[in-house]
């Protein structure tokens, strides 16, 4: 690592003011504070220090969605296998998901990071690094048969609309993986949905085989339009058709680990998304609607199928787009666990609701911060007044 610091010191003046590679300094300052820590403080004025900046809160969250993305990978292997009616020892499984999942996080970074780097230049920032993250999230929530074109398209549209137009990281409204989502779901639904998009269908580098006209439903899928399924433990293992990354309870509860260990996500929203999703499930199975079988479905299988574990996990903890109180984020989390299963039930066409509620509650989360601040403002002054 000495050496590498040495040669970035070595360059370092080409790329300051003056530098022949003076337009390319939002590039190597991304790159070099990346690599290492900065070693700049503040020169004046009070300001609060911390061991950590958000490149290493970022890097946290990343380690965090690990244990889901390599489980995702074999999983996909695994749907792939079985699908043809073949056997393979663990590593080809992962192998064929790994080859099958590469592809689709190389262009997700590609895309993303490129507009990023270009926007810095053009306003002589420094890069974000906010598409760490989203930039591993996006391939993570999309089913394997999305298409490696579609996927740049989604990234393109999430960066420019949903942050760059925003300022940037940490003035966007709505998750920016999300938005990817929802771009794919709404304006290319067969690329997302349906009973074609779950398993991988072609041979990869001689692992597998080609399949042609397979379908296969997703648990959730069955629900909306045939029965609930009978639960089982691959609902929580996460050996079950599904968004690359979202299958898996027990991958998804050791990242959930990580960010709490760490600091990084607030269990007062993680927890409340759980607590809203149980009660209007619970609602729902007690009054009961004819010919809904998702309303008839326990609690319990609403938490572990499509990607309520990966939403509350991941997604609704957003720091940017989620509430900030800590009142405010009970009340937040706990809406988004509502709306989820009210759209699940109430709208069969869609049975994955995690992604509009909480797109729909990044558009209240200021609101009620808003609300929650002005309430303590009004007690404060109630008593200041009673003392008088």
């Amino acid at each position: 690592m000495k050496a590498l610091r040495n040669y970035l010191d070595k360059i370092k003046p080409n790329f300051e003011e003056g530098g022949k590679l003076h337009a390319l300094r939002s590039v190597f300052d991304g790159f070099e504070t990346f690599l290492f820590v900065p070693n700049t403080t503040s020169k004046k004025g009070t300001h609060i220090h911390d061991s950590i900046d958000s490149k290493r809160i970022m890097s946290i969250v990343v380690i965090a969605l690990m244990p889901a993305l390599l489980f995702g990978m074999y999983n996909v292997g695994y749907q792939h296998f079985k699908a043809a009616n073949i056997e393979g020892s663990f590593f080809e499984l992962f192998g064929y998901g790994f080859l099958a999942v590469l592809p689709k996080i190389i262009v997700s970074y590609v895309v993303g990071l490129g507009i990023e780097f270009i926007v810095a230049q053009m306003k002589g920032e420094e890069i974000h690094e906010g598409f760490l993250v989203s930039g591993i999230l996006i391939p993570m929530i999309v089913p394997v048969g999305c298409p490696l074109w579609l996927l740049a398209i989604a990234t393109a549209f999430s960066v420019i609309f949903a942050k760059e137009v925003f300022g940037g990281t940490g003035m966007n409204v709505f998750n920016v993986a999300l938005v990817a989502r929802a771009f794919l779901f709404f304006a290319y639904p067969a690329k997302m949905s349906g009973e074609s998009v779950w398993v991988a269908q072609d041979s990869i580098f001689g692992l597998g085989k080609s399949i042609d006209g397979l379908t296969a439903a997703t648990p959730l899928g069955e629900a909306a339009t045939i029965a609930v399924p009978e639960f089982n433990m691959d609902m929580v293992y996460g050996l079950i058709p599904g968004s690359i990354g979202e299958t898996s309870v027990i991958a998804i509860a050791i990242g959930a680990l990580i960010l709490l260990w760490t600091g990084v996500a607030s269990w007062k929203t993680m927890l409340s998304v759980f607590v809203g999703g149980i009660c209007m499930a619970l609602i729902f199975n007690a009054c009961g609607i004819e010919n809904n079988a998702m309303a008839a479905m326990p609690w319990y299988e609403h938490l572990v199928l499509g990607g309520f574990c990966f939403g509350a996990v991941f997604m609704a903890t957003d720091p940017v787009t989620s509430a900030r109180t800590e009142t405010g984020k009970y009340i937040f989390g706990f809406l988004i666990g509502v709306m989820a299963i009210v759209i699940r039930v109430l709208n069969p066409g869609y049975p994955e609701g995690m992604m509009l509620a909480i797109l729909l509650m990044n558009i209240f989360a200021p609101l009620i911060d808003y609300c929650v601040v002005q309430r303590n403002i009004s007690k404060r002054m109630k008593r200041l007044t009673n003392k008088k």
